[in-house]
């Protein structure tokens, strides 16, 4: 999921440039998600939420209250029996979770798929109050006893990674009907309040010269060369965002002290310990990255947006004016035939393999890419479930970073096939690896761009579009995650008024933006609009994590004489059966080492000392 690039949407605009601009763009792909179901009223998909209701009941009635006896059987009344029953289960309800999910993204102000989505999810939420036992009372097979299973029960010992893991969670579980009253109350407070904020955001619209716009086109404003127009853009995102404060900071003073409720019962000390947890990361890493970010901030955005304000002729700039094109920036649109044609070579220079994976989400209409009313903002990769495929929906206008969001989606896509073979439990990769893929892949396709461009101008404007976004990717989620902090510690202390959480967004963005760019007026409504910070708190450290990661990891292939690729594919396939130090070990990378993150760091260090040594000649 790509949450840093901005994105237009022009087919939404009127006359005679727009249809000019959707006929650069060639024909734009849409998913065909009957790979999934042939329709929500279809006989497979009605007969699927039946049998998965039967199966979720009789998966209950076979082995609740039995799996400690299990755990000293094999074959087909042991634990690695109920393992196989339950993913197959598992399987099952993640497709029609998907479909119903994809539907809904697909076009989220229309009320057949808010309901679809909303009576879907409320089935699987019931269906799963029949298999929460499982997880707990696993959780209370004693350890020595769980670890004799898995050596003598093969099947059980498959799912090895799986087990030690969920032992993992085994502090923080709570007895089995507060488990329960907790999963079946999040229809009503968590997952409400998600959809509140989706189809708020979906029907929102921006007023700029009278014709009113949706979010993607208004943000897409704010890459225009004309400051005039980046000004009015900011100013009416501001405008509507100032209009809605009362529903979103409803909507973050509920979620924040849901997770806190949820936190406090379950025992966690600090306010990011379960994301840490859910990532399998330590928090002394992630403190560590953080505190590495924020110490380079001086030398990464500071200096560069001082150095942009200078090309752009200005003492400051404006905080509009953070994502403006250089001068020497293309305005020529790309066709989406030219983007498929870039990233597919690139991922093809570094394997073969890799590229033969993406070419089937253009091939087998695994892509989403118009922007339509309605359609979700931004930019994801949903894996659906192993017995599928994943898809990708991204809003394609034509821009360069357009092309790298298509490389990074695309990226999280071949990672999704690849561990796909690890099966429905083991197939998840947690959050901080799920980036690596994603961001190689914009990597790969940003080099091999750069390196067919020997035009100073043309190397200039990649280089700083390059910079841009892994700033975007680093600096900017460090200052997100850090204003989660704020906000969730602060909320333990009572309500948060909208100027409260305007003032706490203010003091990390004028931290990590830096002098060069002024902060004015309009600019403290801007957090309303992120969706992490709903769907997924703390979860924005993650492309940090990636993004350094990805530049290390990279720095080891240009200096790998061979085999870097095969080691690079097992990593991917591991899917969520290794610890990230053991997937980094063959690489030689360790993230618990304070000076990991330096050096990935210097990476983009390093390119902005490219850029200002072209400045220079």
């Amino acid at each position: 999921m790509r949450l840093t690039s901005l994105r237009s949407a022009l087919n939404f605009s009127a006359g005679p440039a727009a249809g000019a601009a959707d006929a650069a763009l060639g024909d734009l792909p849409s998913w065909k998600l009957s790979d999934l179901y042939p329709s929500a009223t279809s006989t497979a998909f009605v007969t699927d939420i039946e049998k998965a209701g039967k199966m979720a009941v009789t998966f209950e009635e076979k082995w609740k209250g039995k799996l400690a006896e299990a755990a000293t059987k094999t074959g087909g009344a042991g634990i690695g029996a109920a393992l196989k029953e339950f993913e197959a289960l598992d399987d099952l309800l993640g497709r029609l979770g998907s479909f119903a999910g994809l539907t809904y993204f697909s076009n989220t102000t229309d009320p057949a798929n808010g309901k679809l989505y909303g009576d879907v999810q409320s089935r699987l939420t019931e269906y799963a109050s029949h298999l929460l036992f499982f997880s707990l009372e696993l959780n209370r097979v004693d350890d020595a006893a769980m670890d004799a299973c898995m050596a003598n029960d093969p099947v059980a010992g498959h799912y090895r990674p799986w087990l030690v893991d969920l032992r993992k969670d085994k502090p923080y579980q709570l007895d089995d009907k507060l488990e329960q009253l907790f999963l079946e109350k999040s229809m009503t407070s968590a997952a409400a309040f998600n959809r509140l904020f989706d189809e708020t955001m979906a029907e929102l619209r921006f007023e700029i010269d009278g014709e009113k716009l949706p979010l993607e086109v208004t943000l897409n404003l704010l890459q225009e060369k004309d400051p005039a127009l980046r000004q009015k853009a900011a100013m009416a995102l501001a405008a509507t965002f100032k209009a809605n404060l009362r529903i979103f900071t409803l909507i973050t003073n509920t979620l924040a002290k849901d997770k806190d409720i949820a936190d406090r019962w379950r025992g966690f000390e600090d306010i990011a310990d379960s994301r840490h947890l859910a990532n399998r990361v330590e928090r002394e890493v992630v403190d560590a990255l953080a505190a590495a970010v924020r110490d380079a901030y001086p030398r990464l955005s500071h200096r560069y947006y001082k150095m942009k304000a200078k090309w752009l002729g200005m003492e400051q700039m404006n905080f509009w004016d953070r994502n403006a094109p250089l001068p020497e920036t293309s305005n020529a649109l790309i066709p989406w035939s030219e983007a498929k044609e870039t990233v597919l070579s690139a991922y093809g220079n570094f394997a073969p393999e890799m590229a033969d994976i993406a070419k089937r989400f253009f091939d087998e209409e695994w892509i989403d890419a118009p922007v339509r009313p309605g359609k979700a903002p931004g930019a994801f990769a949903h894996p659906t479930v192993p017995s599928a495929h994943p898809y990708v929906l991204v809003n394609y206008l034509g821009k360069p970073r357009d092309v790298m969001t298509l490389a990074h989606e695309l990226g999280h896509g071949v990672h999704q096939v690849l561990a796909g073979g690890q099966g429905a439990l083991m197939c998840q990769t947690p959050l901080t690896l799920a980036e690596t893929a994603s961001v190689f892949g914009e990597m790969l396709t940003f080099r091999a761009l750069l390196d067919k461009t020997t035009d100073k101008r043309e190397r200039k404007a990649m280089l700083a579009q390059k910079v841009e976004d892994m700033i975007n990717t680093v600096v900017r989620q460090i200052a997100f995650y850090e204003f989660e902090r704020k906000v969730h510690t602060a909320r333990k202390a009572g309500e948060l008024t909208a100027d409260d959480i305007g003032e706490l967004w203010l003091s990390v963005q004028s931290e990590s933006l830096g002098p060069a760019i002024k902060i004015s007026e309009g600019y403290e409504t801007y957090w309303t609009y992120i969706p992490h910070f709903i769907h997924s708190p703390f979860y924005v450290y993650a492309y940090a994590f990636g993004d350094c990661l990805v530049n290390s990891l990279y720095a080891v292939y240009q200096n790998a004489e061979q085999g870097f690729q095969a080691k690079y594919f097992e990593l991917l396939k591991a899917g969520g059966t290794k610890h990230h130090s053991e997937l980094l070990k063959p690489f030689g990378l360790d993230a618990s080492d304070p000076s990991f993150w330096s050096k990935g760091l210097s990476m983009i260090e390093g390119l902005i000392d490219e850029l200002e040594a072209l400045d220079k000649d």
